[in-house]
C-alpha cells in the first residue's frame, strides 16, 4: 500500500473523441498530466510522483498508440487500485460517423487502419477497448459536443472542491435520435402533454418561459420533479459509497425540443439546490 495515495484519471477512449481537450481541461484544473505513456510504466509513474510528493493527482492519457503494449492497462489499472490509490477511468466516445468526420477534416489516419479506411481502423480499436469500456468509471459521448461543452464536463467530474457532493449532468435528448450512449439514468418525459400540438409554442423550446410554464403547470411534472429528486439524493448516497463522484441523467422525449428540455432546466435547478455539482446539456436542441 502507498502510504500517500493519490488521485489517479487515467484518459482513455477512442480516438478523435476528444483525449486532448480532456487532457488540457485536466491540466488546467491542476492535475499533472503525462500523454501516451505505455501501461507498463504506470506504476513506476505513480511510484515517482508519491517519491517527491509535487503532486497528489495524477492524469495519464493513454490509448492504442501503444500498440501490443496497450494490452497490459486493465492489470495496471487493478495494481494502483490494490496499492490505495483512487483510480478513476474516463472513456471518450463518439459515432463512427462523426469520428470519420473529425479524421477527414484534420487529414489524419487512424493509427489502426492500416492500408484499409478510417471506419476499418475504428472498427479494431472499438474491439481493442470493449472491456476497457465497459469497466471505466465515467463515459462521455463527444458525438455532439463542442470542445467548450466537453471542458465544461470534464471541470464538473474532476474539479476535487472540498464540500461538493456528486456532480451531475443533466442531458435532455430526443428518443427519435437515440438514447445517450454514456446515459447512467434515462427518464421519459413523453408522459406530459406535447407544446409541439399548441400552434402558439410549437416553434419555441423548453428555454421559453411559455413552454416551460406549459410543461410544469401539469401536477404530474410537479410530481415527477419532487419525486425524481428525492430518488436521485438516494442514488447519490449509494454512489458515493460506491466511490463514484458522477453521474449523467438524460430526460428524454419525442424530438429534445419541448418536455426534456423544459423538465431538464427544472430538475438542475433542483439538484444546484440540493448541494449539487450540475452541468445542463441540450443533446438534440436545434436538429429539429
Amino acid at each position: 500500500m502507498n502510504a500517500h495515495p493519490i488521485e489517479i484519471a487515467l484518459v482513455t477512449g477512442m480516438s478523435g473523441a476528444g483525449r486532448s481537450t480532456a487532457a488540457r481541461a485536466l491540466e488546467d484544473l491542476g492535475w499533472f498530466v503525462v500523454d501516451n505513456l505505455p501501461p507498463q510504466l504506470l506504476d513506476e509513474l505513480v511510484g515517482s510522483v508519491v517519491g517527491e510528493g509535487t503532486t497528489n493527482r495524477l492524469a495519464v492519457v493513454i490509448d492504442v498508440r501503444g500498440g501490443s503494449r496497450f494490452e497490459g492497462l486493465e492489470r495496471e489499472i487493478d495494481k494502483l487500485r490494490e496499492s490505495g490509490n483512487n483510480v478513476r477511468v474516463l472513456f471518450l466516445e463518439a459515432t463512427n460517423e462523426t469520428l470519420v468526420r473529425r479524421f477527414e477534416s484534420n487529414r489524419r489516419p487512424h493509427p489502426l487502419q492500416g492500408g484499409g479506411r478510417v471506419l476499418d481502423g475504428l472498427e479494431k480499436e472499438r474491439e481493442a477497448l470493449a472491456n476497457l469500456r465497459g469497466g471505466a468509471d465515467l463515459v462521455v459521448d463527444t458525438s455532439s459536443l463542442n470542445v467548450h461543452d466537453l471542458r465544461r464536463k470534464i471541470e464538473a467530474a474532476f474539479n476535487l472542491e472540498e464540500g461538493v457532493k456528486l456532480r451531475a449532468t443533466v442531458m435532455s435528448f430526443g428518443f427519435k435520435y437515440g438514447i445517450p450512449v454514456d446515459a447512467d439514468l434515462v427518464a421519459d418525459m413523453r408522459f406530459l402533454p406535447n407544446p409541439f400540438w399548441v400552434p402558439e409554442l410549437r416553434e419555441h423550446t423548453g428555454q421559453d418561459g411559455d413552454v416551460s410554464d406549459y410543461v410544469t403547470k401539469h401536477p404530474e411534472a410537479r410530481e415527477f420533479l419532487d419525486k425524481y429528486t428525492e430518488l436521485l439524493n438516494l442514488v447519490a448516497d449509494g454512489y458515493l459509497r460506491e466511490g463514484k463522484q458522477y453521474v449523467t441523467i438524460a430526460i428524454g422525449c419525442t424530438g429534445g425540443k419541448h418536455r426534456s428540455v423544459a423538465m431538464t432546466e427544472h430538475l438542475a435547478a433542483r439538484l444546484v439546490k440540493e448541494g449539487m455539482e450540475t452541468l445542463v446539456v441540450h443533446r438534440d436542441l436545434g436538429r429539429e
